[in-house]
């Protein structure tokens, strides 16, 4: 099984968790969640000597899907062949379409729309570094977010759904309170509780440790 290797960089100022997963023998990876700051992330990618293989979006918010089109476009030209955006799934669309005036009440002016290559939908899986990850679709926090999943490695990437003591937001015109912390308890929370997870933003956690301590879906729900 390949050794993969993270490695986190925080973006916008949203401090949203760019996550760049890679084997470390053949340098192939993808990047997840790349908000903005792409040159940032660029950096980055020069420093491992990363081949992305794909960029793979939990959902459409500006601060996880803003600089996607921009990397998509730096890479493809760096690397010599196309680079592909999959996910979210397509129930975030409207999402993707308005990120350009989004980004600009936010001051994140590089921000455009963008069709993803490729939707994602709830079984479907994606290849990370040799690594098998099902997509699991877990709305609420928006209607299209879905989470990646190793469940024999036991890690994940959970985007703005389940966090080290909260939940995602749900006061949008959109959210659904009742929905995210349904498919945390019947989706997420159902896993080992050694599987540690990157949240969107802040520190990563376990199953663990959000079933003893956080008090939205752990024993103190």
């Amino acid at each position: 099984m390949p050794q993969l290797k993270i490695a986190i960089e925080p973006v916008t100022p949203f401090r949203q968790n760019c996550a760049f997963i890679w084997d470390d023998e053949t340098k192939h990876g993808s990047v997840i969640d790349p908000g903005g700051d792409v040159d940032r992330l660029l950096e980055t990618v020069s420093k491992v000597g990363l081949h992305v293989d794909q960029i793979l979006l939990t959902h459409g918010h500006i601060d996880h899907a803003g600089g996607a089109a921009q990397l998509r476009d730096e890479l493809t030209l760096r690397q010599g062949a196309p680079v592909a955006i999959w996910g979210p799934d397509e129930r975030d669309r409207f999402l993707l379409d308005g990120l350009k005036t989004t980004g600009e009440g936010y001051g994140i002016v590089d921000a455009r729309p963008f069709v993803p290559d490729r939707w994602l939908t709830e079984g479907d899986q994606v290849d990370i570094a040799g690594h098998r990850f099902e997509v699991l679709h877990c709305p609420g926090h928006t209607p299209g977010h879905v989470v990646f999943l190793d469940r024999q490695m036991g890690f994940g990437i959970f985007g703005d759904v389940l966090f080290r003591g909260s939940v995602g937001r749900t006061d949008f015109p959109y959210g659904d309170p009742e929905g995210l912390l349904s498919v945390i308890r019947e989706k997420l929370m159902v896993l080992d509780d050694r599987t540690v997870f990157i949240c969107g933003h802040g520190a990563r956690s376990t199953i663990g440790e959000e079933r003893r301590s956080n008090p939205f879906v752990g024993k103190a729900a």
